[in-house]
């Protein structure tokens, strides 16, 4: 936000600030709401339609989104003196690359580009500045924090020296470019650290992968076994309290194993329960069936389920994920039918498998997610620990499932669509 306030008195200065969607622009307390809050006091009229700011001399900062990639295109023949890129690992190498073609000028401020972002190993940043992270920790190397390297790019490959000179030896033609990389921690922006104390306990809760590269800013770590769930994180109890929310969650498979060395995917399911913001995991099963069979299983558990939370003093759901389509809605309605009488419906799946998987890695990793005894408890412990790495994530995706439902306690309302019984 502050950066383009360098040239506010330039009446030629122009700068644009991207973000990957509209939304997280206009979020609650993102950039929009910020420059709200900041450019005003230094007499910028803002423009709501355009995400604009205007400033007495005419300098102007806009705010917008490539949130296709074919998006970048709108800018050609734009001439921009300073581009920002706000998680600039959101974008595509070709948005990025190309919106560097637009980054020049005309009115005495020398073209440059800002960008920030939290660390991400599969994106085309963790290349750029691989220079400036230690291969083997992931961690930013301490002696190289800030210092300015030279590129040029040929052929789509990064051509590096210390100086320009150097690269002016090879090509001749193309002028060089600099780069730096400046590592940040928590322990950097005091000012955020005295606003919201509780930042840093929120940042220890999340599971380890996400910690490491939020936190420690490791820029090598990924999901892998152990990291994503961890087996010793799951306490094997006896006894399971009464009362509480209940669901089983389904993953469905679409056929089951007919020849040999084919590994089709599994019917699953997880029965969970939370009481007092605890989950517990009741019991799971996982068959390599045909959907014929699946429907029944369904069926004669959905019942038993019901049976044993209504006997419990508790509320059951059962839940499963909806595929996109229409004949996947037509195959909802068929099950919710089926089940007539239970509180019965499909949940579309809005993110990634692991995205979903992190708010019960979290609650995990701090000991409120229990399992009750039984022959499934290794089989479903091996699963787990060993995601992402393993052919299959059917009890994975299932897990997460019944712990999503249940932490926002079943209180989505199905529309008729999904279950004409209880909407």
């Amino acid at each position: 936000m502050l950066e383009p306030l360098r040239h506010i008195d330039n009446p030629n200065f122009g700068a644009v600030v991207f973000r990957r969607t509209f939304p997280q622009i206009t979020e609650e307390g993102g950039l929009w709401d910020q420059v709200c809050e900041l450019y005003p006091q230094l007499g910028a009229k803002l423009k709501e339609t355009t995400l604009e700011a205007k400033f007495p001399s005419g300098a102007r900062v806009r705010f917008t989104h490539l949130q296709y990639e074919n998006n970048k295109l709108d800018w050609q023949g734009a001439q921009i003196p300073m581009i920002g890129w706000d998680e600039v690992t959101h974008f595509s190498p070709g948005q990025f690359w190309y919106l560097l073609s637009r980054n020049r000028s005309t009115c005495g401020v020398r073209p440059y580009v800002r960008a920030t972002c939290n660390p991400d190993p599969d994106s085309f940043v963790a290349e750029l500045i691989a220079w400036w992270i230690d291969q083997k920790t992931g961690l930013p190397i301490p002696g190289r924090a800030g210092r300015l390297r030279w590129f040029v790019r040929y052929n789509d490959e990064l051509i590096w020296a210390d100086t320009p000179a150097e690269l002016r030896a090879v090509h001749p033609d193309i002028p060089p470019k600099s780069l730096t990389f400046i590592p940040a921690r928590l322990s950097d922006n005091p000012i955020l650290m005295a606003a919201d104390p509780g930042y840093v306990a929120n940042l220890m809760a999340q599971p380890t992968v996400d910690r490491e590269r939020l936190q420690a800013g490791n820029w090598k770590i990924r999901p892998a076994a152990g990291k994503v769930f961890n087996r010793a994180w799951f306490e094997i109890v006896d006894a399971v309290p009464a009362g509480g929310l209940e669901c089983r969650f389904w993953d469905f498979a679409a056929t089951e194993r007919q020849l040999a060395g084919k590994d089709p995917d599994y019917t699953a399911s997880v029965r969970m329960r939370k009481v007092d913001d605890v989950y517990y995991i009741l019991d799971v099963t996982a068959e390599q069936i045909a959907p014929a069979a699946a429907e029944t299983q369904l069926k004669n558990l959905s019942v038993q389920d019901a049976d044993a939370a209504k006997s419990a003093g508790g509320r059951y759901l059962v839940r499963w994920e909806l595929e996109p389509g229409a004949a996947a809605i037509r195959y909802n309605r068929q099950l919710v039918i089926m089940l007539k009488g239970l509180d019965a419906g499909g949940e579309h799946s809005t993110s990634d498998k692991l995205v979903r998987a992190k708010g019960l890695a979290s609650q995990a990793q701090v000991g409120n997610v229990k399992l009750l005894r039984g022959t499934w408890n290794e089989r479903w412990l091996h699963h787990m620990h060993g995601q992402p790495d393993l052919p299959h994530d059917d009890l994975m995706d299932a897990s997460s499932g019944a712990f999503n439902e249940l932490a926002r306690d079943g209180s989505r309302k199905l529309s008729v669509k999904e279950n004409p019984f209880y909407a």
